[in-house]
């Protein structure tokens, strides 16, 4: 493995024991990492190339190529090599003389305003938002119209200042070095993406909305490698004017001023129109644009649509897709939120200069696929997808599983409401194109160091563990996930590696020493920010394991009911699993899940059958061969009875038993060690499940009918509670889990919504007041949670 980006300060020290000097704990946990042996990488796997199924022409353009590794960049490491000059003086000015001697792309706006204004799409609009049968009415409506219109029309005149860009790259290049470490950047990727240009199709780059310094990092990247900078749609408020205008010269399209939320302003009538003919007239000068997405309401596949639509409307023939993936070792806090104000940067900075936040960042770009191809090869649909409640409800409710065999209908992630005008079958295509760009981003993004670090604290090691014994588990996930074609964002020997991520985590965590040797023991700190943080640092883990982390909680969900069937107080591990109730319980389970887990392009029920094929490749379970004159343990018939078939006579068989194809059967591999990785599996995921159960668990102290956000910060403020009395599992309580838990209570049935008001109220549905219902439903939330976490 290349030892490219994880080079840790010597300054760092890792200091968790404020009573004895950092410099003792330091050296101790450096004199026992050196008696392990370093990382010996022998490959590391290419990532980011296009779905096969999808957009097999993309793919064989071949953009991607698998040739020797060009290697890897850091962005904010610039000297006098990256210039045409050398010297003394040089050296001193040479993150300017480097920024000067790149390409810009000039952008202006000409007359763009005047083109979107007379466009037939606005035109529309604006008849629409006008006519009134009274004369007086439309007297009134006109000047706010045309005012509301004069703010929209003033977005349209962004555009990016060559000077102006200059500038802010030397700023933020000064300025990222003080952030992180290091930004890493691979050089394959980046000449995959200057062969993408030659196909002469605008670009638009498509990345998981994580913190405010996304579009920065990748921006930046693309302008110090002399390729076009994107217009970038960050929908935020800000109202300082100063600063309005500086973004909108560095192309950054913004809210319009005095307007409501991100949702708020697409729902109105106006706003769709004009957005929609800019995106058309940007794309028609040949810009290229950058996009983020997020799976929590659905934000940002309107501006898909909008980038579809241009295609439809013949201002260009092609646009070329390009996700991308930013890996944090250490998430920028105080730019989690699009909104976070100016002062909130300054105190950010403050910390900056006390030497916090030195993580490192590695910068993916997948492999650019068409989207003309994509959307016209239909392979990528969500179409004639069912509604959770018909899915799961007759399973939960009356054990009928003919229903869970289908897909799950997620059109919630673009309502009518947003874009009203667009046809249903390019509001289902841009849902799929949605969904496959959040599974395309997010595989393509590296797991860092903090990641591997994090999740077997958390998951495996929650009350403590020797330094020694979590750098070998540390090589051992680290083979999982590169045998899982997954990159990492680190390289080196395994002193650095773990030294790196304890100094960054160390808020996080507490240390001990373990007598008589004095060996480091490290747990982490019981407290709701320690464990949320490090729970965020889990989250890309969750999407490598998924198959195996379903695959588990099902295997566990079916222990339950035997220990459940059986009367016993103890799990049991040696039994026999049948295939086929292995695979409904994954399904199941599976149509829980959140957007962004599984491509569009691949159904759920093969997914459920790729989760039972990927347990017996990590070797949890092993295929058993059940001999006809021994009893077979069935498990979970339809009927809902655990029975048992045996057959005296062997040699006797009918015709329909010929008939009927060999159904596999499965146990655990190693009864007697397999519940560690069985548990660590479970733990994924228990997180996700264990928010369900407590906020199902805290519905009926809401006030019903309330309105969805009130609901939204009420049922956060009652896990909060919730983990409190649990003295454990404060990750569960999270915002962003509070936000699954009602969108899959709302997709459920258990919330039901009453759009005719201003807002949309929710209500607890008749069927789940009544408490029978809702104890089924909790029951089979809490039979995927594993008894050790429960």
């Amino acid at each position: 493995m290349d030892p490219d980006s994880e080079n840790p300060s010597s300054k760092t020290a890792v200091s968790f024991q404020p009573k004895r000097p950092a410099l003792s704990w330091c050296v101790k946990i450096k004199r026992k990492l050196k008696s392990v042996a370093p990382f010996l990488g022998r490959f590391r796997p290419m990532v980011g190339q296009c779905c096969h199924q999808c957009t097999p022409e993309s793919l064989g353009l071949k953009l991607l190529c698998n040739t020797p590794p060009l290697g890897f960049q850091n962005l904010t490491c610039v000297n006098e090599t990256h210039t045409g000059y050398r010297g003394w003086l040089v050296r001193r000015v040479c993150c300017l003389l480097f920024v000067w001697g790149r390409e810009v792309h000039p952008s202006p706006a000409g007359d763009r305003r005047h083109r979107v204004h007379g466009s037939e799409r606005v035109r529309q609009a604006l008849k629409t938002a006008c006519s009134s049968d009274e004369t007086k009415m439309a007297e009134l409506v006109m000047p706010k119209v045309r005012g509301y219109l004069g703010r929209l029309l003033g977005l349209t005149q962004t555009f990016i200042s060559p000077s102006l860009l200059r500038i802010v790259s030397w700023m933020l290049l000064k300025f990222f070095s003080l952030m992180f470490c290091n930004v890493q950047i691979n050089l394959n990727q980046l000449a995959a993406l200057h062969r993408a240009t030659r196909l002469k199709a605008p670009l638009a780059y498509v990345c998981v909305r994580q913190s405010g310094i996304d579009h920065a990092l990748i921006c930046l990247t693309l302008f110090c490698h002399n390729l076009r900078v994107p217009y970038t749609i960050y929908p935020a408020h800000v109202r300082q004017t100063w600063l309005r205008s500086i973004l909108q010269r560095l192309g950054v399209v913004l809210l319009p001023e005095g307007t409501g939320s991100e949702r708020d302003v697409e729902m109105d009538s106006l706003y769709s129109p004009v957005m929609t003919s800019f995106i058309g007239e940007l794309l028609r000068e040949g810009a290229a644009l950058s996009v983020g997405i997020t799976a929590a309401r659905g934000h940002g596949g309107q501006w898909l649509a909008r980038v579809h639509q241009a295609i439809s409307d013949g201002l260009v023939p092609d646009v070329s897709i390009v996700p991308v993936g930013v890996s944090y070792d250490c998430l920028p806090r105080h730019f989690m939120r699009p909104q976070a104000g100016v002062m909130s940067a300054l105190r950010f900075v403050v910390s900056l200069l006390k030497g916090d936040h030195r993580g490192s960042v590695r910068i993916h770009f997948a492999q650019a696929f068409s989207l003309k191809e994509m959307c016209e090869s239909g392979r990528c649909r969500v179409d004639g997808g069912r509604p959770l409640q018909e899915l799961l409800l007759t399973a939960i409710l009356n054990n009928r599983m003919d229903s869970i065999f289908n897909q799950k209908d997620v059109s919630w992630l673009l309502p009518p409401a947003v874009m009203p005008e667009l046809p249903p079958a390019d509001r289902q295509r841009t849902i799929a194109l949605t969904l496959h760009l959040m599974y395309s981003s997010t595989t393509s993004m590296a797991v860092m160091s903090t990641s591997l670090v994090s999740c077997l604290l958390l998951h495996k090691h929650r009350r403590g563990v020797r330094v020694s014994v979590l750098c070998r588990d540390i090589c051992w996930l680290l083979e999982e996930v590169l045998f899982r074609n997954t990159d990492v964002g680190f390289g080196g020997a395994l002193v650095g590696l773990v030294h790196h991520a304890l100094s960054l985590l160390r808020p996080y965590l507490l240390l001990a020493a373990a007598p008589p040797t004095g060996e480091p023991i490290i747990a982490p700190r019981p407290d709701p920010e320690s464990l949320l943080t490090l729970s965020q640092h889990c989250h890309l883990l969750t999407h490598v394991f998924i198959h195996e982390a379903v695959g588990a909680c099902a295997v566990s969900a079916m222990l339950s009911e035997v220990v459940g069937c059986g009367g016993g107080g103890d799990q049991e591990f040696d039994v026999v699993l049948g295939q086929e109730e292995l695979t409904e319980k994954s399904l199941q389970l599976t149509h829980l899940l959140s957007p962004g887990y599984i491509p569009p392009c691949q159904n759920a029920h093969s997914f459920a059958l790729d989760v039972v094929d990927s347990m017996v490749r990590c070797g949890v379970l092993v295929m058993e061969e059940v001999q006809k004159d021994t009893p077979a343990c069935d498990f979970m018939k339809r009927q809902g009875v655990l029975s048992w078939a045996a057959s005296d006579n062997p040699d006797q068989s009918s015709d329909s038993d010929c008939e009927e194809p060999d159904k596999h059967s499965y146990k655990l591999s190693q009864p007697s060690q397999c519940p560690e990785l069985l548990f660590f599996l479970c733990s994924l995921l228990s997180v996700q499940l264990r928010a369900l159960c407590w906020a199902l668990e805290s519905l009926h102290y809401l006030p019903t009918p309330i309105t969805e956000t009130d609901c939204l910060s009420q049922l956060h403020t009652h896990l909060k509670n919730r983990a409190q009395l649990d003295k454990a599992h404060y990750e569960s309580s999270s915002i962003d889990l509070v936000g699954m838990a009602l969108r899959t209570f709302i997709d459920l049935g258990v919330l039901t919504e009453d759009r005719q008001r201003e807002d949309v109220y929710l209500d607890v549905s008749p069927l789940f007041s009544q408490c029978t219902y809702k104890e089924k439903l909790l029951q089979f939330f809490k039979q995927f949670i594993a008894k050790k976490e429960k």
